[in-house]
């Protein structure tokens, strides 16, 4: 039997995720009464239940009842009640947009700015976040890229981890990306925008990509950064992190930075136990000035 309890954040995705696992064959309940928790625990324990993915949503609607969260799952677990934890995760800037977005309240804003809801529902659920088996961050997840997850934990039964790495190419000349944990410059490679007829293409492009590969050094560094991203990638899982965002930039983000971030990406994906996305921020943006 899988258990889990789903959690986080008001406006993280925890609505999204129990939907998600709803199709993926899960039975599932949200915003259950805190104090029926323990009855509901022992109906679907029944031998004739018929329930043996369950899944139970639980969030700030329920008040301060929730601090005792993480007292009930330690009840849970000594009663041999196999309880999983899934805590969704975001960013206080982008709860914000999302909220101002879709121009809804915060259940805990309480006439008050969004900010102060945002800190008193962290404070509330910090404990239950503490005992969370799982944490996805949806600060920068598509929603095919939340399913993937979500598809790997609960439907695959894959190894997890909770750090998610997106390799992002970018353009020096249109800003260094404010979200960047670590910030590469490839402009030392000789640069594809000088040969006429690599211009217009881009590091998606085998043309360019074979340009830029051509050169030794375009190698050598690819190889000294996997080599020093497999050296740190633990250390920042063993401290809790959970989104490292490794950004390489070239002039334009048009040539050489999607290319080292293609090959970088394809040298790393799948071997390791994290979650990993390619993102190229400025690849349409040059290469649409440079076609006028």
């Amino acid at each position: 039997m899988r258990f889990v309890i789903v959690t986080g954040m008001s406006g993280g995705g925890k609505s999204t995720a129990i939907h998600m696992l709803e199709d993926a064959g899960y039975y599932c309940v949200d915003n259950l009464p805190f104090s029926l928790i323990e009855k509901f625990v022992e109906l679907i324990l029944l031998p004739d239940s018929g329930k043996n993915k369950v899944v139970l949503g639980l969030d700030v609607r329920g008040g301060e009842e929730l601090r005792g969260m993480p007292e009930v799952v330690d009840m849970l677990r000594q009663k041999g009640v196999p309880v999983e934890v899934l805590f969704m995760e975001t960013d206080d800037s982008v709860l914000v947009k999302r909220y101002k977005e879709s121009r809804r309240l915060h259940p805990l804003a309480q006439g008050e700015r969004i900010e102060e809801g945002i800190k008193r529902e962290r404070e509330i659920l910090a404990g239950i976040r503490a005992k969370a088996d799982y944490v996805i961050d949806t600060s920068r997840l598509l929603t095919r890229e939340l399913r993937i997850e979500l598809n790997k934990i609960f439907v695959e039964n894959a190894s997890y981890n909770n750090l998610i790495v997106t390799i992002l190419s970018f353009g020096f000349k249109y800003g260094i990306p404010q979200d960047a944990d670590l910030v590469f410059d490839v402009r030392f490679l000789p640069n594809p925008f000088y040969v006429e007829k690599l211009r217009p293409q881009t590091g998606n492009d085998k043309d360019v990509q074979d340009y830029v590969k051509s050169f030794p050094e375009c190698g050598e560094f690819v190889d000294k950064l996997e080599d020093m991203l497999k050296f740190l990638i633990p250390g920042y899982i063993k401290e809790g992190k959970y989104q490292l965002v490794v950004a390489i930039g070239c002039t334009g983000g048009q040539h050489r930075s999607v290319t080292i971030a293609n090959e970088l990406f394809a040298r790393m994906y799948g071997k390791g136990n994290y979650g990993l996305k390619i993102a190229h921020r400025d690849v349409d943006k040059a290469a649409g000035a440079n076609k006028k």
